[in-house]
């Protein structure tokens, strides 16, 4: 399992923030739990280009901050679905501005995350 060699820098909230949401899928895993999503299954065909592995190690991640629950049912097979916890609700707004900022810049984001693209591939 991978040991982390430098401990994080934990000053400021920023630095907490991007210690418990740095991830590539962290932030649609908790948006489509919040949605509904609840069982590893689903979250997969919602975040296809993830791999099962990654995305278990997120959501372990997820859980180990106390930002989502997990709850294994019982039953043969064995169901596992994930909920948010009240902590990890107070992120849903975060999430929702974000995505609004995204959204209402898209081109601009675009066209500058393609034109760095473009220059690193030349």
């Amino acid at each position: 399992m991978y040991e982390r060699k430098i401990l994080p820098n934990l000053n400021c909230g920023l630095d907490l923030i991007g210690e418990v949401l740095y991830g590539k899928w962290k932030i649609r895993l908790l948006w489509f739990i919040n949605q509904g999503h609840q069982r590893p299954s689903e979250l997969q065909r919602k975040i296809p280009d993830a791999t099962r592995r990654v995305l278990n190690i997120q959501l372990k991640e997820l859980e180990d901050h106390e930002l989502i629950t997990k709850k294994i049912y019982p039953v043969v097979p064995p169901k596992v679905e994930y909920s948010l916890t009240e902590f990890g609700e107070t992120l849903i707004p975060v999430i929702s501005t974000l995505g609004n900022w995204g959204d209402k810049n898209e081109e601009r984001l675009r066209s500058v995350i393609l034109k760095r693209l473009n220059s690193e591939n030349q």
